[in-house]
């Protein structure tokens, strides 16, 4: 069995979502096609695909076996283009996330210089909250907020950001200026679903402050609106509220006193191998993440 070839033939399958389908892409009888996945099966012990009568889906085997088979395949195509003295450019798709709004803010915009200075590269760019699996889920490289667990991840820092508090204007007019951290205790506040906790807010020296939530939201966005409506005391990172503390729809309530500050950092797998698609990618990122932080800072 040529395990190469059949990789290459069970991801096509894999992307084009049928047997059929992939024997028409590779212009293979669909016999040579079935045959080649079941051979991997076989090699394997484990079922890869659940067929149907009209398409077919991963298992969770398949799941991960795929995605190390694109990066295995494309690890050899660089390999020997390299090794044959015809590699002119890093080129080919690099699997990229982020945090929602960090990543609009930041790297979107890093992101179309990067396009731009790479013609041959594409990049497909999720936009996500949650902290994913980079090996199951074919990812490249992600930017994570935090401390990062022992894992068999290269991390790079490119920077730290903070939390602050802030309110409108109009709101702090009304109710009044904090200038204590147990000041917020009198204050409406306004939480953030699975980010701003459990009705306390810490801020460092103090401890946790209990605040009363008058309206909870499950996005940073909708929290900065209500935020800029009146509504109360909202707690984010400062790149959420960057903008609008520069057109003062936003101020800083309490900035003398030190938030929390969590490090972000640049992962990718480990490996010796690195593709020069991603190292172009983090050679380019890394430092201008440093600077547009630096400068937010």
């Amino acid at each position: 069995m040529d395990r190469l070839d059949s990789m290459s033939i069970l991801v096509t399958v894999a992307e084009a979502g049928s047997l059929t389908a992939a024997a028409r892409l590779l212009d293979t009888p669909l016999t040579t096609v079935s045959r080649k996945i079941s051979d991997l099966e076989g090699h394997l012990k484990t079922q890869l695909l659940t067929r149907s009568s009209r398409r077919i889906s991963l298992t969770d085997a398949g799941k991960s076996y795929v995605a190390a088979c694109k990066r295995i395949l494309e690890d050899v195509g660089e390999a020997e283009r390299i090794a044959a003295g015809e590699y002119t450019a890093p080129k080919g798709e690099l699997s990229v996330t982020a945090p929602i709004v960090f990543g609009r803010l930041h790297l979107v915009p890093v992101l179309a210089d990067f396009l731009r200075a790479y013609p041959d590269i594409d990049v497909r760019l999720t936009l996500s909250n949650r902290q994913v699996n980079l090996t199951e889920e074919g990812i490249d490289a992600a930017l994570r907020v935090g401390d990062l667990p022992d894992s068999a991840l290269i991390a790079t820092r490119v920077g730290t950001i903070c939390r602050v508090f802030a309110a409108s204007p109009g709101y702090l007019k009304a109710r009044g200026i904090p200038q204590k951290p147990a000041d917020l205790i009198g204050h409406d506040c306004i939480g953030v679903q699975g980010f701003t906790g459990s009705g306390f807010w810490s801020v460092a020296d103090d401890g946790e402050i209990p605040v009363r939530y008058r309206l909870i939201v499950n996005s940073t966005d909708a929290a900065c609106e209500a935020a800029k409506e009146g509504m109360g005391i909202v707690s984010v990172f400062s790149h959420h509220v960057a903008s609008n503390f520069q057109d003062g729809t936003l101020v800083s309530v309490l900035p003398n006193f030190r938030r929390e500050t969590l490090p972000l950092s640049l992962v990718r797998g480990a490996g010796e191998y690195l593709p020069l698609k991603l190292r172009a990618f983090l050679d380019f990122v890394t430092p201008r993440l440093k600077a547009r932080l630096a400068a937010e800072a």
